[in-house]
């Protein structure tokens, strides 16, 4: 700690806020009776402005903020089709999956497989989501997190570690699913508040930098930086084919069946917050791409000349640009992201654990056992975390690491949900056999394309196939490989499905009559026009 940079004010601010997230996580669950299901769906109380607040705290990191801002003044704002094109999927959450989630009480999406197909099949997703939540929401995570405190503040990364895990530990195991939501609502609003004052400054300081107009920054930028589709030539890791035909693979399985996402809409108390939650953080991830990745965009012009990094995008627009106290501000916006994504997995954990395999394995479990199995599993999941997270230094470029991964092992869990919803003749054995065979050959792509022997990627780079469009055809495979299954096995029974795929495949549109503005549709339609409106102005 002799080497701590951080004014006295800025430290102050950051212990305040961690302080009051405690307090406030605690407090809202004091009274509360901890029941199963309180603790893990916050007794099915939630509404649509928590439940979209929470979906955007539970996705945005601190290793997001980061990578965005990097992404920003390396590639411009091609990276963020990211953060738009996750506005669709969360309408397709809301309109598609949301209603049968709701309907059929689920606790977890496993869960819903099981019903969808059988029990082998919510075994598989069980565990990987378990997996996902460890290694990768909550161990990539907290060493980023930890890694940017120390090149910020000269904080050590254990010291770092060691406390953002105790506070978030405490409230999420103690309070459960509410205690996550509520501080994820309180989060988001310091998120967006600390981002929008940094964008703010550097917005300011261009004219400092002889840029007063939209052309002159187009200038000073590199070619093609402001766009957000482009070609592969102009953009060959994420040409604008890749991102319209990959990643609604990806965002089917992170936005619509991943448990640490997912998990605020179970709780919701009715059909319609459950719907228009999702739709709402779908409005709010309008604003990463302003707020995150145009901030990297204007630190090329700003300070091109001595970032040397594109990591180093957020801390030099940080240090340079906000004064003491409004540093303090965006830290505390930093571990805002950081927290939140944490509390989001680590309430997941436990109730997979609790839920998917105790209550599974022993139907005879109480309500009171599930809640302390779940308390346990947050309190061990956290300790393998902070046991694992040291490891991911050894990796390069961990934002692109994570999209490259999900992009082959998102395909098979896109084809058991999408075609289990939309289709009435899949079968079990299908979604079995296609979850097997799709890790199977995700993971043959992964290994033939990582340059073990020599440094090119050979499907990547020699074949010129984006990592997208991997994820994108192995999607096309593996649905093959479902509709054939299918054909071949028993039609599966008609109570066997019932209220768990639609009838016919538009009825999620056309069911029920529109009666006014706030329909989950006509929130769609708004959403989806403005999508449109800022793709036409940015490509």
């Amino acid at each position: 700690m002799q080497d701590l940079k951080i004014p006295l004010l800025d430290l102050f601010i950051i212990i305040f806020y961690m302080i009051g997230i405690l307090v406030a996580g605690i407090w809202v669950v004091r009274k509360q009776k901890m029941t199963s299901n309180s603790y893990f769906l916050a007794g099915r109380s939630l509404n649509w402005v928590f439940i979209g607040a929470a979906l955007f705290a539970s996705n945005i990191s601190t290793i997001h903020m980061v990578g965005l801002a990097a992404a920003g003044f390396e590639d411009g704002m091609v990276q963020g089709n990211f953060e738009w094109m996750a506005t669709l999927l969360l309408v397709v959450l809301g309109l598609v999956f949301a209603p049968f989630y709701f309907k059929n009480k689920i606790s977890t999406l496993p869960e819903f497989l099981e019903k969808r197909y059988n029990g082998t099949a919510r075994g598989m997703l069980a565990f990987l989501a378990i997996v996902g939540a460890l290694f990768m929401h909550i161990g990539i995570s907290l060493y980023a997190g930890a890694v940017v405190f120390e090149n910020f503040f000269g904080i050590s990364i254990w010291i770092s570690i060691g406390v953002i895990s105790l506070i978030t530990a405490i409230y999420t195991v103690l309070g459960g699913l509410k205690a996550v939501v509520i501080t994820e609502t309180i989060q988001t609003v310091i998120l967006i508040f600390g981002a929008s004052v940094m964008a703010f400054l550097a917005f300011r300081a261009l004219p400092d930098h002889g840029i007063h107009s939209y052309a002159e920054l187009k200038e000073a930028l590199k070619p093609d930086q402001m766009v957000l589709l482009r070609s592969y030539e102009s953009s060959p890791k994420l040409p604008w084919y890749s991102i319209l035909l990959g990643y609604p693979v990806i965002g089917l399985w992170y936005w619509c069946a991943d448990q640490t996402i997912v998990q605020r809409v179970l709780g919701a108390r009715s059909l319609k917050d459950a719907q228009i939650g999702p739709i709402f953080a779908g409005f709010i991830k309008i604003l990463p791409v302003f707020l995150m990745v145009v901030p990297g965009i204007l630190a090329y012009v700003l300070f091109g000349d001595i970032i040397k990094d594109p990591n180093d995008a957020l801390p030099t627009l940080i240090t340079q640009l906000l004064p003491s106290g409004l540093m303090g501000l965006l830290s505390a916006a930093l571990l805002a992201a950081l927290m939140s994504t944490i509390a989001a997995a680590l309430n997941s954990s436990a109730t997979l654990v609790s839920v998917d395999i105790v209550k599974k394995l022993k139907p005879g479990t109480t309500d009171r056992e599930q809640v302390r199995i779940g308390r346990w599993t947050a309190a061990i999941v956290m300790l393998l975390a902070i046991a694992w997270s040291p490891v991911i230094e050894r990796f390069i470029s961990i934002f692109d690491a994570i999209n490259q991964i999900l992009a082959v092992l998102s395909p098979p869990i896109a084809v058991v949900f999408i075609w289990g919803v939309f289709w009435r003749r899949g079968t079990k054995e299908a979604a079995v056999t296609s979850i097997i065979s799709g890790f199977l050959l995700g993971a043959a792509v992964f290994l033939i394309d990582f340059p073990a022997f020599g440094d090119v990627k050979i499907i990547t780079e020699l074949w010129k196939i984006p990592y997208m469009m991997q994820s994108f055809w192995l999607f096309v495979i593996i649905s093959i490989i479902f509709v054939f299954v299918s054909l071949i096995t028993p039609r599966p029974a008609p109570e066997k499905i019932e209220g768990l795929t639609f009838k016919k495949p538009l009825a999620f549109l056309f069911e029920g009559k529109v009666t006014e503005i706030s329909d989950p549709r006509i929130l769609s339609a708004i959403l989806l026009l403005i999508m449109v409106c800022l793709y036409i102005i940015f490509s």
